[in-house]
């Protein structure tokens, strides 16, 4: 079933296919983390591997996800993304997807 932020967003205008699968799986592909120290296959994403948007989302969990746990990640105060954010919301619903 879907909670949170992957309900908000199943119907957006302004999240492709691509970033909803992101976001609706990135839990699982996070796990590759974390999951060997909980006796669990850090490999359970691979039931994914066929779909388009299996390395999108390795990518994400690698590149974004992963290092946003790491207390000495520098990272921007919340008001450096808001001209992004209007950016977005500023375009066509359906633009870009």
């Amino acid at each position: 079933s879907l909670v949170g932020s992957e309900m908000c967003i199943r119907d957006s205008p302004y999240v492709s296919e691509k970033n909803y699968w992101i976001v609706l799986h990135h839990g699982l592909f996070q796990g590759y983390y974390w999951m060997q120290h909980y006796d669990q296959d850090r490999n359970s994403r691979d039931a994914l591997i066929d779909s388009p948007h299996y390395q999108a989302c390795v990518d994400f969990c690698a590149n974004w996800d992963q290092v946003s746990f790491d207390p000495d990640y520098k990272s921007q105060p919340l008001e450096y993304f808001i001209p992004m954010v209007r950016r977005i919301f500023a375009r066509s619903p359906g633009a870009n997807l």
